[in-house]
Parts: C-alpha cells; sequence; structure tokens
C-alpha cells in the first residue's frame, strides 16, 4: 500500500517514488533507535597476510534479521572497514575531549565507506534498519594488528 500511495504522490514517477520511500523508511528508523538489540552476529576479518584483523558486534532485534546474507554482509564489510582504516571511536559523541582529529578519521560511523566512499559506515547500517523494520547498530568493534 506504501508503494501505491508514493507513486501517486508521484504521479507515477518510478525514482520520485522510490526515494520518497527510502525516506519514510528512514525517518521509521530513528523510531526504533531505543529498541533493545539482543541478537545479531559477531563477525572478524582477517587481512591477507595474517598480520591485521578486527572483530565486530553488529546487533539488531530478532533472530531471524541475524541470520539474513545481507545483514552478515553488512557485519563482514563493517569489520573489513575497522581492518583498513583503525577507527578508534564509535560515534561522535565518544571522542575524547581533546582530540582534535576529524569525525571522519576516527569514529566508525562517520568514516566514508571503503567500498563507496559516497556513503558513511552509518549510512549503511540506517539503510539496513530501514529495510529489515529492525533496529541495527553497531555494538563494539576492536581491531589489532602485530607490533601494535
Amino acid at each position: 500500500m506504501d508503494c501505491k500511495l508514493a507513486l501517486e504522490g508521484t504521479d507515477g514517477n518510478l525514482d520520485k517514488a522510490a526515494e520518497a520511500l527510502r525516506a519514510k523508511g528512514l525517518a521509521d528508523t530513528a523510531k526504533r533507535v531505543g529498541r533493545a538489540t539482543n541478537e545479531g552476529v559477531i563477525e572478524s576479518y582477517i587481512h591477507t597476510g595474517g598480520r591485521v584483523g578486527a572483530i565486530v558486534e553488529l546487533g539488531c532485534e530478532s533472530d531471524f534479521v541475524a541470520r539474513m546474507d545481507e545483514f552478515r554482509a553488512l557485519a563482514h564489510d563493517i569489520a573489513m572497514q575497522v581492518a583498513a582504516m583503525a577507527p578508534v571511536y564509535l560515534d561522535k559523541e565518544d571522542i575524547e575531549e581533546g582530540d582534535e582529529r576529524p569525525a571522519a578519521q576516527v569514529t566508525l560511523l562517520a568514516q566514508p565507506f571503503i567500498k563507496n566512499s559516497s556513503s558513511s559506515v552509518g549510512e549503511l547500517v540506517r539503510e539496513l534498519a530501514a529495510k529489515t523494520g529492525e533496529n541495527v547498530k553497531v555494538i563494539r568493534f576492536q581491531r589489532l594488528a602485530v607490533g601494535e
């Protein structure tokens, strides 16, 4: 029904209707932020050569969503992001006082995604939350490198 209403509201323009539905989904995501994310996956990534690795916990509300291929792929991509870009903080609110580095450099959710720099990691998480209809969030992450 939402699709029909979006098409009627945009006089049959598919591109505008898709954009309207995407915006509605992202707005609905904001309502779910407070919901508990007691399900999810822990995903790891070890870079070729075995000298750098990362582990990420990506949370959601149900085990049904946690088993989705798209959810697991995002968790893997985020682990790869952590290994490659070495973020220090999860979000802008976590930045310690006195740390003057740009948020896009040191916070995972603000970093441009390594596979598509036109989106940030946080935007990808919000898009998946909109698609699944559940609260999806990065719970924690850790990066390990030989010699660090």
